[in-house]
């Protein structure tokens, strides 16, 4: 049997347990307690949260977009695939730890992306440059602790409240869209993105790029003029 290794710890602002990175030959997963939030087998979803989004977008040539999450950087990768070269994409991560074991350890995961000029990252709550941002954004793509139902910060459930939901829609342009990942579906989640202003529809996606593993949910929400 291959060993796990503990390679860092990391504190959650706001939070309880700490991350953990573990690695168990070439792969990785970070932890927080029983839980395992990434592996870097399980990629799917967090890439169709990028896809899914831009195929709503096919006619804005130089979206600005938003991440809110880096994780293992597949969000990213795909975002920078699929929306093209005229993108500019902002990540915000609330843990520097993390922006560090993607410029370390798990550097062969990012691919360079980091080092993107389309690229810019900010280590803070993507709740705040939601805030500041009125208007600014094509696409906000939102992979925060574990949806909607979280599980590290009490802090990020406000992005997932009407208050917060309201927010977004603010930060987007008229036509923006919303991408939202979750573990699992929340029918109470998907009555507040309407009641917010969006036009909603929720995909159930398989956790790896070869349609196999757990569902996810990413939900859609396109924002009414």
């Amino acid at each position: 049997m291959i060993p796990r290794e503990l390679l860092a710890t990391a504190v959650v602002p706001g939070g309880g347990d700490p991350l953990r990175l573990i690695r168990r030959g070439t792969e990785f997963s970070i932890m927080l307690g029983a839980n395992e939030l990434m592996n870097s087998r399980l990629s799917g979803s967090e890439e169709a949260l990028a896809t899914l989004a831009q195929a709503r977008l096919t006619d804005v040539e130089k979206p600005a977009v938003l991440i809110g999450g880096l994780g293992m950087g597949f969000t990213l990768r795909a975002a920078l695939a699929s929306f093209g070269q005229q993108a500019q994409i902002t990540v915000a991560e609330l843990v520097p730890e993390i922006v560090d074991w993607a410029r370390g350890p798990m550097a062969h995961l990012h691919e360079g992306t980091l080092d993107s000029p389309q690229v810019q990252v900010c280590v803070q709550d993507v709740g705040g440059l939601i805030r500041a941002g009125r208007g600014r954004y094509d696409a906000i793509l939102l992979d925060v602790d574990n949806g909607p139902d979280g599980l590290s910060r009490e802090g990020n459930d406000a992005l997932y409240t009407l208050a917060g939901l309201s927010e977004a829609r603010a930060a987007l342009r008229p036509g923006g869209v919303l991408a939202v990942w979750s573990s699992g579906p929340d029918p109470r989640f998907t009555a507040r993105l309407r009641k917010a202003g969006f036009d909603v529809s929720e995909e159930t996606v398989r956790a790896t790029a070869s349609g196999r593993g757990a569902r996810h949910t990413i939900w859609i929400a396109v924002r009414r003029s």
